[in-house]
């Protein structure tokens, strides 16, 4: 009992800070909806100060180390209830439980997998490849996510990724409400209201982003 009530604990306070993590980088990324030039030059400058930043340095192991977690204890807790022919997600109160609420390890393991691409094409090219500099001496980012996004197939990917993501916030976001004890008749209402609109701006943000790109450069 100890054990789950841990590891459920640690799910909740890893996907918290992943949350938080999304809606700075969101709010980072709108600077890509800027006029081309300005968010050229802008983008780039903002990604030349996060990582010659020490403390978003520091942040980012721990966001590395998060998102690790996050994804073994839910392997973990996926398997546990496998075993024990229960479900993470059911609602003992007997009400009936959504879909995403059923299916937390398939959305979390396509957003999983949509993670590793992303590092890929943009975290491992901008640290390790060799990416041309823009006329003020940054790491041109901003065109190795023009030209990525200039890609049908990889925006087709990156919308269904948000759509996973989304429903996977909505009720991680419902379940560390619990988790955490307010899980109040006075407040949960409003609980809920805020977490479905954080998750839906989230994710229809990021959604926009690459769809946005693609049709302003074609």
């Amino acid at each position: 009992m100890q054990s789950t009530l841990l590891s459920k604990m640690l799910m909740c306070l890893t996907g918290l800070f992943l949350s938080f993590f999304l809606l700075i980088h969101f709010l980072g990324n709108l600077q890509l909806f800027l006029p081309k030039e300005q968010a050229h030059l802008q983008f780039n400058a903002y990604s030349h100060f996060l990582s010659g930043n020490i403390v978003i340095k520091t942040i980012s192991y721990i966001l590395y180390a998060s998102i690790i977690l996050h994804a073994l204890d839910g392997l973990l807790i996926t398997l546990k209830n496998k075993r024990s022919a229960a479900n993470y997600q059911t609602d003992r109160r007997g009400r009936a439980s959504k879909w995403y609420s059923r299916n937390m390890g398939v959305l979390g393991t396509l957003i999983l997998i949509f993670l590793v691409i992303h590092f890929q094409n943009f975290w491992y090219v901008y640290k390790f490849g060799n990416l041309p500099l823009d006329k003020n001496g940054n790491k041109d980012l901003y065109i190795l996510v023009v030209n990525v996004f200039k890609e049908w197939w990889y925006v087709l990917i990156y919308i269904i990724s948000m759509i996973a993501l989304g429903y996977h916030l909505i009720h991680g976001i419902y379940s560390a409400i619990r988790t955490l004890g307010l899980y109040h008749p006075k407040f949960i209402r409003w609980f809920k209201i805020v977490g479905i609109a954080y998750s839906v701006i989230i994710s229809l943000g990021f959604t926009l982003m690459p769809i946005y790109l693609f049709f302003t450069y074609h």
